[in-house]
């Protein structure tokens, strides 16, 4: 029997993350795994008018890649990506994985290189999104392998997801249309400041965000979603952050993450687990030690680390920030092949913005 969460999540992903309009040429990407969902979003695109394109990817196809192709293979970006850029106006990524580690046994460097093969990709794939020429959405499809690494049952971890997304209520678009009236009250507020100062727990970061723009995440980009997100001044950061959680990336675990800040760069790093992976990421282009993001997680239907991003970056109560590429419609102006969100729990801290205390004990106080 079909889950009827699948055709409710897929209405609101095609008519209010995306707006699909008729003639929309859209590009739906998943595994397998995520079959159900892909079809409840094919038919509501179709039934929205939109021309609509699928690609399945099979799991273990990029182990195979990183592991034994040549570095020739490595560095090879199909001119096929690029069109595929330039064609869509609409794409939604339904993330649906059966093995969240397979990638945690390859060489970080092997890693990188192809980051960095790809970085055209998502330069240009940022500045369609930035100029509003292209909307996109990346979800989730509940798995075995998403719901271990939560520490739930699948049948929790679909509670979890779902109620995320506000799937609970009668009409999510609706919960989510206030939510986005809540966030955006507070983006306009630090808008008008220009110093905010973290202090919490072995933390104590300093950076500028005047000039640049704080962007309302509620739903039109990640789904679900709850934060608001800026690039910081480039050179601006300073002091040091411990994060509370491992931070995450390629299906790597990197543990207790300490950085200090220079002029908004990283001159130490630190894990007490995983630390060669961290310094490889770190090295891997000139803007990788430069913050590209810095960001408050505002779901306070989120309260449980489960190690996947799209999640965990949204837990109200924290702030997370990416080292690595800006977002261009933030203002943000750092360029590197890396963007790598790590998460810091501010339930026993404060935030002070040009000097004023603006958020204690997990919630904005504005």
């Amino acid at each position: 029997m079909a889950d009827p969460r699948h055709a409710k999540l897929a209405k609101v992903l095609i008519s209010y993350s995306l707006r699909v309009e008729p003639g929309d040429r859209l590009l739906i990407t998943s595994t397998p795994l995520g079959a159900p969902l892909v079809r409840e979003a094919y038919r509501e695109a179709v039934r929205a008018g939109a021309h609509v394109s699928t690609r399945i990817n099979l799991g273990g196809l990029p182990e195979v890649l990183l592991k034994e192709g040549s570095e020739e293979q490595l560095q090879y970006l199909s001119p096929l990506r690029m069109q595929e850029i330039e064609h869509y106006n609409r794409t939604l990524n339904i993330l649906a994985e059966e093995n969240t580690k397979a990638l945690s046994g390859v060489d970080p460097k092997r890693m990188a290189m192809v980051s960095q093969t790809n970085a055209p990709i998502m330069e240009r794939y940022m500045q369609r999104a930035a100029a509003d020429e292209l909307r996109w959405c990346l979800t989730l499809f509940p798995t075995h392998a998403y719901a271990q690494d939560a520490g739930m049952s699948l049948s929790e971890y679909e509670e979890f997801v779902y109620g995320a997304g506000l799937l609970d209520q009668d009409d999510p678009t609706a919960g989510w249309q206030k939510v986005q009236a809540e966030q955006q009250r507070i983006a306009d507020f630090l808008a008008q400041h220009d110093e905010i100062h973290i202090v919490a727990p072995d933390t104590d970061l300093t950076y500028w965000a005047k000039g640049r723009k704080w962007i309302n995440a509620s739903g039109s980009h990640n789904f679900p979603d709850g934060e608001i997100f800026t690039g910081p001044i480039e050179d601006s950061a300073n002091g040091h952050v411990r994060f509370t959680y491992p931070a995450v990336y390629g299906g790597n675990e990197v543990e207790d993450v300490q950085l200090v800040f220079e002029n908004g760069k990283v001159t130490e790093a630190t894990a007490a687990k995983g630390q060669d992976f961290l310094h490889s990421m770190l090295d891997q282009d000139a803007g990788a030690r430069f913050l590209g993001e810095v960001a408050f997680g505002l779901n306070y239907g989120i309260q449980n680390f489960s190690r996947n991003i799209l999640f965990d970056e949204k837990i109200g109560g924290t702030m997370h920030m990416a080292l690595g590429r800006s977002y261009p419609e933030t203002g943000g102006k750092n360029e590197s092949a890396l963007h790598w969100d790590m998460i810091c729990d501010l339930r026993e801290g404060k935030v002070y913005a040009d000097g004023e205390v603006c958020y204690d004990g997990g919630k904005f106080t504005v």
